[in-house]
């Protein structure tokens, strides 16, 4: 693709000019990226009584899902704050010697505590009561990035920038690259790592961002092309007010009320919120699909989730908060007939302004033509000043007799900062 076409190209070619010497001028690229939770509850929980207050993987129906799938097979990998792979649940799920050879990209512990939660949501085993991971037969491929809560700058030089850190995970053998951080400055240099991962038949995923109550500001690596930008839902379905919006987000998941550790003590746990979990939770449904069909490309696992993604407007028409809707990985998997669409067509192609007949790998490219498998379109915008007035009709069955209601903004209406807001409006007119 050339930079400046897309819904997303077009934006980052506008603002690569303007922040370019505001990015050097000011900080390096390690110093813009944040780490996208929206903070912790003041309480702690030991680690013996989290896995009950994971209400998600109830709400997914995980038992059934763990009956098709765990993830086995499929490698992940975490580019974030480090991962501790001693901790109950990580231990031996973390290939640390798969980590690119180099002493730079070789460092591996995590100065925060976040990415270490971050791979157990994804592959964790819940082993002494710790978190249980979505897809605990998955394996974690660790690269540590330098965030702006490093301080320490001899440990920064050992850590890697955005880019360099995607092209490590590019090099690795993980099928998909989670990145639950962000910044509001664009890098060409970054565009250019996660192509090269598309390149490759990588799937990557990212948070949305947490800002959008606070200016709502553009969040990369999620706003950048082939990236799988992920907003965060609460228990009820409903968008968080934190969660930033805008044509970036592509699908959403559970982000709200999440439990990880409290910091690099790794002692407690707290409940947290923000879209880092809600990256990490599509990465984990990414790993269940993709075990369960290790010949689909990732061209495919995506179009699936778009397919059986929670919704009640119509799928040509993606929100500018959920985008196509809440991932249900249960959906994909148990559909023994489920048909994934052409391997070699990108099912985001309007997004990433990539044309029909334009393939960005040997086995995957670039479509704008739908597949099947849209909701219908609801009848009217409904809204008002108070928050949500309807909830959708589709229900997904969970294990045993649980069942996830899908409501609030995953119904017409969204409520963010005490003002109603319509879900329906197409992104390519937001």
């Amino acid at each position: 693709m050339k930079p400046g076409t897309g819904r997303r190209g077009t934006r980052t070619a506008l603002l690569t000019r303007r922040t370019a010497r505001r990015l050097s001028a000011v900080c390096s690229v390690l110093g813009a990226l944040a780490i996208a939770s929206a903070g912790l509850a003041p309480g702690a929980a030991a680690a013996d009584g989290v896995q009950p207050k994971q209400w998600y993987l109830e709400a997914m129906g995980a038992k059934e899902i763990w009956k098709h799938s765990t993830g086995k097979g499929v490698k992940v990998a975490v580019i974030d704050t480090g991962v501790n792979p001693e901790t109950p649940s990580l231990r031996g799920q973390v290939l640390v010697d798969e980590v690119p050879k180099a002493a730079k990209y070789h460092v591996t512990q995590d100065y925060v505590g976040h990415g270490t939660t971050i791979a157990e949501i994804i592959a964790g085993t819940g082993a002494g009561g710790g978190v249980k991971g979505l897809a605990p037969g998955a394996k974690i491929i660790p690269i540590r990035v330098g965030l702006d809560a490093l301080k320490d700058q001899d440990e920064r030089e050992k850590s890697l920038t955005s880019a360099a850190a995607i092209r490590a995970a590019a090099d690795s053998d993980a099928k998909i690259i989670n990145m639950s951080y962000g910044s509001p400055y664009y890098e060409s240099e970054e565009e250019e790592a996660v192509k090269y991962a598309a390149s490759k038949g990588k799937l990557l995923f990212a948070s949305a961002g947490n800002d959008a109550e606070k200016g709502n500001k553009r969040n990369y690596p999620s706003m950048d092309p082939y990236v799988v930008g992920v907003g965060a839902i609460d228990e009820s379905g409903t968008v968080g007010k934190f969660s930033t919006y805008g044509n970036h987000v592509d699908l959403a998941a559970p982000g709200i009320g999440i439990q990880g550790w409290c910091d690099n003590t790794f002692t407690n746990y707290c409940s947290e919120s923000g879209t880092s979990a809600a990256s990490a939770i599509a990465s984990a449904s990414a790993a269940l699909v993709w075990s369960a069909h290790p010949d689909w490309t990732a061209n495919q696992v995506l179009r699936s989730f778009i397919d059986t993604a929670g919704r009640t407007w119509a799928k040509n028409k993606p929100s500018k908060y959920l985008g196509y809707g809440i991932i249900r990985p249960r959906r994909v998997l148990i559909n023994k007939d489920i048909d994934p669409g052409p391997a070699n067509r990108d099912p985001l192609a309007a997004e990433n302004g990539t044309a029909p007949d334009e393939d960005i790998t040997a086995t995957g490219g670039s479509s704008a033509a739908p597949s099947s498998g849209a909701s219908a379109e609801p009848t009217k915008e409904a809204g008002s000043a108070s928050g949500p007035t309807s909830a959708a009709e589709d229900v997904d069955a969970g294990s045993d007799t649980q069942t996830w209601v899908i409501i609030g903004a995953v119904a017409a209406v969204l409520l963010i900062g005490g003002a109603g807001f319509a879900v329906l409006r197409a992104r390519r007119n937001a």
